[in-house]
């Protein structure tokens, strides 16, 4: 019987020890618990002040309008997020949003049917995230100089294409596909529920989720046990364009236009929104409720900073505020986890 009693000091000193091992998991499942209350506090925190500041922010239809402006964000966030838990990055989102709008929109100015113009727009954001995977993949390149690349270069096409101006006469039926009700709700809301819905099932049902967070832990570990590393970074960028291209058509839907300086910082909101929601910048771990709430987070900011008549370039300011503290959180409790 003696055999089998552990010192409570050798158990302390041996990390490899079974009862070692559960305080580490029991440590690690309350650090996660602990970061998404901290999530949902924040977003109450902003909701409480401004509407203690502004009488006008708790007010249902500015509440449903905070919703819709963060949409567009929201969709291309959880693409990012994806990205980031497999250990890159996409920097070129805002110019695919800009490049996607024009190109359709210009399509249906100039006779296009709808249907056809949608599934051009979703070819174009498939075909970007397919460059970027396809670069990073085969030819070993770092996703942020991939993406920065191809951020200037689709930026440029979107000027070139457009010649620099905005267009207008957008189709009654496209607006009415992605700026009206849909099931009772908003155009824009009801995409970023279905995004949202397809995003927590790939990445918590299927082996997709379970070989990118593996991938984004450690790729070569996850090559050793056979997973094809190449096709899933491909497949992972490819999501990540395709959202981004719906994003770009809810914001055409909203506006009635498009305009190739459109996008502008929204890969900056995207990752913020990925940040604010949880998700490890070091890769491997993520959840896409968390960037939901984050995007929430920065659209009600945002929209409380407006109401108070805070000029624009502070909210950029916040953003990138917010950016350095959610990753100082993140560094923090990766090292209490260690």
């Amino acid at each position: 019987m003696g055999a089998n009693i552990v010192h409570p000091k050798e158990t302390a000193m041996n990390p490899t020890s079974p009862t070692a091992q559960r305080t580490r998991r029991a440590g690690r499942a309350v650090l996660n618990q602990l970061k998404q209350l901290g999530i949902i506090i924040a977003l109450i925190a902003v909701v409480v002040i401004f509407s203690m500041l502004s009488p006008v922010f708790l007010t249902r239809d500015n509440l449903t309008n905070i919703v819709i402006q963060s949409s567009i964000t929201g969709i291309i966030a959880v693409g990012m997020t994806l990205v980031i838990i497999l250990g890159g990055i996409d920097l070129s989102v805002g110019s695919t949003v800009a490049l996607v709008g024009v190109v359709v929109t210009t399509c249906m100015v100039n006779g296009m049917s709808v249907p056809l113009a949608i599934a051009l727009g979703l070819a174009i954001g498939i075909g970007i995230g397919l460059v970027n995977g396809g670069m990073i993949s085969k030819l070993g390149l770092q996703p942020f100089i991939v993406t920065l690349g191809t951020m200037s270069l689709v930026r440029g096409a979107a000027l070139v294409y457009s010649h620099g101006d905005p267009i207008f006469k957008v189709s009654p039926l496209f607006r009415a596909i992605f700026a009206g009700t849909i099931l009772g709700l908003p155009g824009p809301i009801f995409y970023l529920v279905l995004v949202a819905l397809i995003g927590i099932i790939l990445l918590n049902f299927t082996r997709f989720g379970v070989y990118i967070k593996a991938i984004g832990g450690s790729e070569e570990a996850a090559r050793m046990c056979g997973v094809n590393v190449s096709r899933f970074k491909i497949l992972t960028y490819t999501l990540c364009g395709l959202f981004t291209a719906l994003a770009a058509m809810v914001m055409v839907g909203r506006l009635g236009a498009a305009e190739p300086i459109a996008g502008s910082g929204f890969e900056l909101d995207a990752i913020a929104a990925t940040a604010v929601g949880g998700t490890s910048m070091l890769g491997g771990k993520g959840n896409i409720a968390g960037t939901i709430l984050g995007a929430l987070i920065l659209g009600s900011l945002r929209n409380g900073l407006t109401l108070m008549n805070v000029q624009s370039f502070y909210q950029v300011l916040a953003t990138g505020a917010i950016i350095l503290i959610a990753v100082s959180v993140d560094r923090f409790t990766q090292t209490r986890r260690g």
